[in-house]
């Protein structure tokens, strides 16, 4: 009786086992940043990204550190205060602080990808 029980015992627990699966989590895809750029809308794709990450109080809301990333104003903030480089887009003040100090607030490399794509097509206000 008690080999049956053990034999049953462990019959299922055998069952169970193989009825178990892990996750698989995939890294993010490679970004090759010096791949084809995107196309890329500052008001649609970057604008709201700023303003939701960088243009908090204390950071770079008005009045605060410049630029200023408040969406009416993020543009020409940006790119008037000469923190675009679109002759070396890898030079850009800009570039280098969201790949820098600022990449806590910019974590997706697929967004910092969408600034540096931006650049390198223009820096248009689309």
């Amino acid at each position: 009786m008690k080999k049956s029980l053990l034999y049953i015992f462990l019959l299922l627990m055998g069952a169970g086992l193989t009825g178990c699966y892990k996750d698989v989590i995939y890294p993010a895809a490679a970004i090759d940043p010096d791949g084809p750029p995107q196309a890329v809308s500052f008001k649609t794709d970057l604008a709201p990204l700023f303003n939701s990450n960088c243009a908090l109080a204390g950071c770079h809301a008005s009045g605060a550190h410049k630029p200023y990333m408040v969406t009416d104003i993020s543009y020409n903030q940006i790119v008037g205060g000469g923190f675009v480089n679109l002759v070396v887009p890898k030079e850009s003040i800009f570039y280098k602080e969201i790949n820098g100090g600022m990449r806590e607030y910019i974590s997706s490399a697929v967004e910092r990808q969408k600034v540096y794509d931006w650049i390198r097509t223009g820096a248009l206000n689309n």
